[in-house]
């Protein structure tokens, strides 16, 4: 009889030592968001799990739509574990309903983006605020289509801020004279370069930390200051636009890197990791530099970075 006990509290030792090495070696599934500082993030979160952690990350292809990303890291069936750029308020929908509502999703140190609508800097003389796009010789000036409206570049299809800035030129009383153009980043960088190139107007929404800013001469445009009840935002109503107002400034972002907390038990290291990420903006931009500017494969720039700042990487892991 003691002989059978020893066994089966050896196999039941076994046993838990086997689920703890499986729960560690659980697989992470990063969600694959489109804009360039998100896809370096994701990237060099794989490089630390790759590398220093030991595990094993996998970047899903195709999966860009921030709600489905929350959705699953959500359920914590390990479909999708990492949200890797997540702006609040802009996502403040995830936020209420998963990390502080359902309390399923986990989120690390935040770092700081802004988020403002720009001109080349050539045009900067003419518009310097919000007010001057109320002039219809300004807005004939951005006509593009010759359909009588000026033309503004709102983002692209799937992101929150796209939306926003739609909100925005209604609430500034703006849409008798404007128009959104909602395009893929990688099509409006293109119209960028031509634009600036050839000196043309051009009046498009961008934030910080990114690439442009470093690339070309560009200028923000002032709105009002914020104030009380200013933004009324609700992007998940079926009447969107008509049910929100947005008559002021956008407050500087907070930018998180969301997470699953079902990683707590599947891999803890991993999501001990991510909950101690903290990233300098200007760490960031220079991934986006050599990604976005530059053309370099992201896992090369983020295996080059991590293995030359294991420093910093130490502190994430500790």
């Amino acid at each position: 009889m003691k002989l059978t006990h020893h066994l089966l509290g050896g196999t039941a030792a076994l046993a838990m030592t086997a689920s703890s090495v499986a729960a560690q070696d659980a697989s992470v599934k990063i969600g694959d968001l489109t804009w360039t500082g998100a896809r370096a993030i994701g990237y060099v979160i794989k490089a630390v799990i790759d590398g220093p952690l030991d595990s094993e990350a996998e970047i899903v292809e195709g999966l860009s739509d921030g709600n489905v990303i929350a959705a699953g890291m959500d359920k914590g069936d390990g479909s999708v574990d990492v949200y890797s750029d997540l702006w609040m308020p802009n996502r403040q929908n995830i936020w209420d309903t998963y990390i502080d509502g359902a309390q399923t999703v986990g989120a690390n140190i935040p770092y700081e983006g802004t988020q403002r609508m720009y001109v080349p800097s050539y045009m900067a003389d003419r518009v310097t605020s919000i007010e001057d796009l109320r002039d219809p010789e300004i807005a004939a000036m951005f006509d593009k289509d010759g359909d009588g409206l000026g033309e503004y570049w709102a983002g692209d299809a799937g992101w929150a801020s796209t939306k926003t800035w739609q909100i925005k030129f209604e609430s500034y009383g703006l849409s008798d004279l404007w128009e959104a153009e909602v395009l893929p980043d990688a099509t409006f960088k293109a119209l960028l370069e031509s634009s600036i190139q050839r000196e043309k107007p051009l009046l498009f929404y961008y934030w910080t930390p990114e690439w442009v800013h470093a690339a070309y001469d560009i200028t923000p445009i002032e709105e009002p200051a914020r104030t009380e009840g200013c933004e009324n935002v609700d992007l998940d109503a079926e009447d969107w636009l008509e049910a929100s107002s947005f008559s002021c400034a956008s407050s500087n972002a907070e930018i998180y890197v969301a997470y699953s907390l079902s990683l707590e038990e599947r891999n803890p290291p991993v999501a001990k990791f991510l909950s101690q990420l903290s990233m300098d903006p200007a760490t960031v931009n220079g991934w986006i530099l050599e990604i976005g500017r530059d053309g370099r494969d992201p896992q090369d720039v983020a295996e080059e970075w991590v293995a030359e700042n294991m420093d910093i990487v130490n502190e994430w892991i500790k």
